[in-house]
């Protein structure tokens, strides 16, 4: 299925669409990634979801690209002894070690690594920030805070420490055990939680060991402050604002956004921008307007995909979420002042031959009658140097490997297609010329651009380009090899 547009759309499942028809029905309308959110559902459920995309697959024949969402540690408080209380604003509330319910006047908080952490004028953020301390005094086992913000706190509600980088690993055991289970069940992206630093990045790598690639989820600050490391050890980026807006100041969110999307581009790697998208869409058919302008802002940035989260998986309208935001891509897309965006915004070192060809492939494409660039890879590097150019053109990603081509189904622009292994440039020609035919990107009389690496199978090693021919008559008759 040809898509009319370049940026991806990602469709959280889960109990609003777990059921074939469902799922089906959201791929259809404009889903390219399904993202199994493993802080809900039990393995059995996830497995079950994963068959029915893995089916959806088979009867469209097109790669669909799976990512398993990693919860990461969760920080909450404890019970009270009547369920909840209301802390007014500027009295003095202490969080502890102390397992006993909570009152009034304090509450256990049962995680020892903060209170290693906090120090005099940290802020705690509870409940998604809806309530917010600040600490006076603290020690190994205990924090007396003053409420700044108060309100109704309640039983295991979040808590998040913004100021600090906590001694907490990124992975939990829950989180190592669904890591070895997704990647057991053959997802295709795999995004890690509570990254503060590289090194979170390098454990979770470590453990899927090759099974997955690793798409970092930036939702602290600590991230944002680390984001280059974080960046160079990762193989994708999800900007994840809703923490973001919880732990920083709103209005700081999106610029950190634009910065964290172009710094992704840069790197040809893919970037998605989550959380809150068409959030109303979960008890409506429509969205609002402020809704499609922040969907339609992260494609004119040039973010490779779209998230949907709750508005798929648990909201009344699922079907018709994705439509709104596939319409909405369409229409971006088509605007004059998209491109002029896209290309200001172009901004890249080239350091590299791969580079240099790739940025030929566009200029060439953009001042000729090409119909289409075309190129073949096996670990996705050459497709994702392309896509990093977003050239006017499609993307067409040749590939012998299935795992290849549904991982680069969450990049821009490109559509993958399935080919046998090739051992010389001409036959790479004439795969790429026949793929361009048969999926309707051009005709016999049109050209293409070919883009590959000699040797073969080789990651990284994008060193050819020809002009060709759609006729596989002309790739023979004009070539004397």
């Amino acid at each position: 299925m040809k898509r009319l547009r370049n940026v991806k759309i990602v469709a959280t499942l889960g109990p609003a669409s777990s059921d074939y028809e469902t799922i089906r029905a959201l791929f259809e309308a404009g889903a390219d990634v399904f993202r199994l959110n493993m802080s809900h559902g039990t393995h059995e459920e996830t497995r079950a979801r994963h068959a029915i995309i893995r089916e959806v697959e088979r009867e469209m024949e097109r790669p669909i690209c799976i990512l398993a969402d990693l919860q990461g540690p969760k920080l909450r408080v404890g019970t009270f002894a009547r369920g909840e209380e209301d802390l007014e604003d500027g009295q003095t509330f202490r969080v502890d070690l102390d397992p006993a319910e909570g009152d009034a006047q304090r509450v256990c908080l049962p995680h020892p690594e903060i209170f290693q952490a906090l120090e005099p004028g940290v802020a705690l953020l509870v409940n998604d920030g809806k309530i917010r301390l600040t600490v006076d005094r603290c020690g190994a086992d205990f924090a007396d805070c003053t409420v700044v913000a108060g309100g109704t706190i309640s039983d295991r509600k979040g808590v998040n420490v913004p100021d600090v980088v906590l001694p907490l690993a990124a992975l939990s055991a829950k989180d190592r055990e669904d890591l070895e289970f997704v990647c057991n069940l053959g997802v295709d992206w795999l995004a890690l939680s509570f990254v503060q630093r590289a090194e979170d990045v390098e454990e979770g790598r470590a453990l899927a060991a090759g099974r997955a690639a690793i798409l970092t989820k930036v939702e602290k600050p600590a991230a944002v402050t680390a984001y280059d490391s974080i960046l160079a050890a990762s193989d994708g980026i999800m900007v994840a604002r809703g923490d973001l807006g919880v732990e920083m100041p709103v209005q700081d969110v999106p610029p950190i956004q634009k910065r964290l999307v172009r710094g992704a581009r840069a790197a040809a790697k893919p970037v998605i921008v989550a959380t809150q998208m068409l959030e109303s869409m979960i008890d409506s058919p429509m969205p609002t307007r402020a809704e499609v302008s922040d969907v339609a802002t992260a494609i004119y940035e040039g973010a490779d995909a779209v998230m949907l989260s709750a508005e798929s998986a648990a909201g009344s309208y699922p079907v018709e979420a994705v439509e709104t935001m596939h319409n909405v891509a369409v229409s971006v897309e088509r605007d004059p002042t998209y491109r002029e965006v896209v290309e200001a915004s172009r901004r890249v070192d080239r350091a590299s031959v791969a580079d240099a060809i790739v940025s030929a492939a566009r200029e060439i494409a953009e001042a000729t009658e090409i119909k289409a660039i075309c190129c073949f890879t096996h670990s996705g590097t050459t497709a994702a140097l392309v896509a990093r150019e977003r050239p006017q053109v499609p993307i067409i990603a040749l590939t012998p490997l299935i795992g290849t081509a549904r991982r680069l189904s969450l990049a821009w622009g490109i559509y993958c297609v399935l080919t046998g292994e090739v051992e010389r440039f001409k036959m790479a020609v004439v795969s790429a010329a026949r793929a361009a035919r048969t999926h309707e990107f051009a005709e016999a009389t049109d050209q293409i651009v070919v883009t590959a690496g000699i040797p073969f199978n080789v990651p990284g090693s994008t060193n050819i380009l020809r002009v060709a021919p759609c006729d596989e008559r002309l790739i023979f008759s004009g070539d004397p090899e």
